[in-house]
C-alpha cells in the first residue's frame, strides 16, 4: 500500500492530473524494458568485429543529427499546440530500431551486417532528436514547476528497477544461447517495451501551448539574430548550459570506452556486463530517494555539487581497476550519483527556461550537448588507440572534474536557486 501511495499520489501540486502521472509511470516500465537492450548494442557490434571507430559511431551519429537539426526541430515544435503525438510516435520509432537490429542478421550478409546495424541506428537519429527535445518539455508540463524532483524520481525509479531486472535476465540468456541468435532474441523481445510506451505516452493530456509563430517577411539574418538575442537574454540559462555542456562532454567521451574496456581489457562475459549495468541501475533507485530527501533539506545546489564530483571520479577509478568485480562495485557507486545528476540537471535546466519558449531553449541546450557528443566519442576512441582505454577514461574524468570546479566556484544566485523542493 505504501508503494502504491508513493507512486500514484505525489505531493507536487493540484495542477498535476493523476491520470497523466500514472501514464508517465507505466510508460517508464516500457522504456525500462527497452533500455535493457542499450548496454548490449555496442557489445553486439564489438562481438561482430566492429572497430573502435564503428562503436563510437553509435554515440556520435545521434549527436551529429541533433547538432544539425535540433534547433530547426525545436522551432518547428514551438509552433505546435499539442506536442504529445510527436513525442509518443518518435519514442516508438526509436525503440523499434532494436527490433530491426534483431531482424538484421536474417536479411543482411555477414560481411555487411555491421554497416546494416549502423544504418538502422543512423535512421533512428531523427526520432531520437525529437524525443530528446520533447522529453523535458512534456515531463515538465506533467510535473508542474514545483514537482520535477518528485515526478522524475518516481519515474526513473520504476524505469531503473525494470531495467535492472531485465538486464540480469538478458545477461544470462546471452550466455546460454549461441551468437548471434542470442542477441536477436533479446533485441526483438525488449522492443515490446516500445509498444507499452507508445500506448500510454500517447494518452497524456496536456494543456494546449500557444504557438510561437515567426512573423512573415522577416529576413533570415534578422530571424537568426532575434533567436540568439532571445537565448542570450536568459543569463541563468546560458551560465548553467555552458557548465552542463562541459560535464556532458566528459560523459560522451567515456561512453564508447566503457564497453570496450569491459570486453577487451577486463575480458568480461555477457553475464558480468549485465551485472555491471544492473549494479548501476539498481542502486539508482535508492539514489533517487536519497537525493530527493537531500534536496528538500539542503537545496538543489548541494545535489549538483556532490553528484558532479562523484561522477568525475568514476571513469578514473574504473581505469585503474583490474578486476571485473571491482568495476561492478564502482558502477553501484556511480549509480547513486547518477540518480542525483539526472534529477538536478533536468530540474535546473527547466528552471532557467521561460515556459513559453520551452521547446526553443531545450533544443538549444540539446544542440550544445550534441556539439560535444559529435566529437567526444571520436576523440575517446582516438585516445583509446593512442594512449589506451584506461588513458581515455582518465581524460574523461579530468573533463568532468573541470565542470565540477566551475559549478563549485560559481556563485549560486547567478545560475541556481536553492529552493527547497516540496
Amino acid at each position: 500500500m505504501f508503494l502504491y501511495q508513493w507512486f500514484t499520489h505525489p505531493n507536487i501540486g493540484p495542477e498535476v492530473k493523476k491520470k497523466n502521472f500514472l501514464f508517465v509511470q507505466i510508460d517508464a516500465i516500457g522504456i525500462g524494458l527497452a533500455n535493457a537492450a542499450a548496454p548490449f548494442l555496442p557489445v553486439f557490434l564489438t562481438r561482430l568485429g566492429a572497430t573502435n571507430f564503428q562503436v563510437g559511431l553509435l554515440t556520435s551519429m545521434p549527436a551529429l543529427t541533433g547538432l544539425i537539426l535540433a534547433i530547426l526541430i525545436g522551432r518547428f515544435l514551438q509552433t505546435r499546440t499539442n506536442i504529445v503525438p510527436y513525442f509518443s510516435a518518435a519514442r516508438l520509432l526509436v525503440v523499434l530500431s532494436y527490433a530491426l537490429t534483431g531482424l538484421a542478421p536474417f536479411f543482411i550478409p555477414q560481411d555487411y551486417l555491421i554497416y546494416g546495424v549502423l544504418a538502422i541506428w543512423a535512421a533512428a537519429t531523427l526520432p531520437q532528436t525529437i524525443v530528446s527535445i520533447l522529453f523535458s518539455v512534456v515531463m515538465s508540463q506533467v510535473a508542474g514547476p514545483q514537482g520535477r524532483f518528485e515526478l522524475m524520481s518516481r519515474r526513473w525509479s520504476i524505469m531503473g528497477f525494470t531495467t535492472a531486472i531485465a538486464v540480469v535476465i538478458v545477461g544470462r540468456i546471452l550466455d546460454q544461447i549461441g551468437f548471434p541468435i542470442n542477441y536477436q532474441i533479446v533485441f526483438l523481445a525488449l522492443s515490446v517495451g516500445g509498444l507499452i510506451s507508445f500506448y500510454f505516452s500517447s494518452r497524456l493530456e496536456l494543456p494546449p501551448s500557444p504557438p510561437v509563430l515567426t512573423p512573415k517577411g522577416v529576413k533570415l539574418g534578422d530571424s537568426i539574430r532575434a533567436y540568439f538575442a532571445l537565448i542570450g537574454s536568459e543569463k541563468p540559462f546560458v551560465q548553467f548550459a555552458l557548465r552542463r555542456f562541459i560535464f556532458l562532454t566528459g560523459i560522451s567521451l567515456a561512453t564508447p570506452l566503457f564497453p570496450l574496456f569491459y570486453v577487451r581489457t577486463l575480458q568480461a562475459s555477457d553475464t558480468w556486463i549485465g551485472i555491471i549495468s544492473t549494479s548501476s541501475t539498481a542502486i539508482m533507485i535508492v539514489g533517487y530517494f536519497f537525493w530527493v530527501n537531500r534536496s528538500r533539506k539542503r537545496g538543489t545546489r548541494t545535489v549538483l555539487l556532490w553528484t558532479t564530483f562523484g561522477l568525475s571520479l568514476y571513469p578514473a577509478l574504473v581505469a585503474i581497476s583490474g578486476r571485473v568485480e571491482m568495476v561492478a562495485l564502482l558502477a553501484g557507486f556511480a549509480g547513486i550519483f547518477q540518480a542525483g545528476l539526472d534529477l538536478v540537471f533536468f530540474d535546473e535546466l527547466m528552471r532557467t527556461i521561460p515556459p513559453r519558449y520551452s521547446a526553443t531553449f531545450v533544443s538549444f541546450a540539446q544542440s550544445m550537448q550534441y556539439l560535444s557528443a559529435v566529437l567526444s566519442p571520436m576523440v575517446g576512441t582516438y585516445l583509446a588507440d593512442t594512449i589506451g582505454l584506461a588513458g581515455g577514461l582518465i581524460v574523461a574524468a579530468c573533463i568532468r572534474m573541470t565542470a565540477f570546479l566551475l559549478f563549485f566556484t560559481q556563485r549560486a544566485p547567478e545560475y541556481i536557486q536553492d529552493a527547497v523542493q516540496g
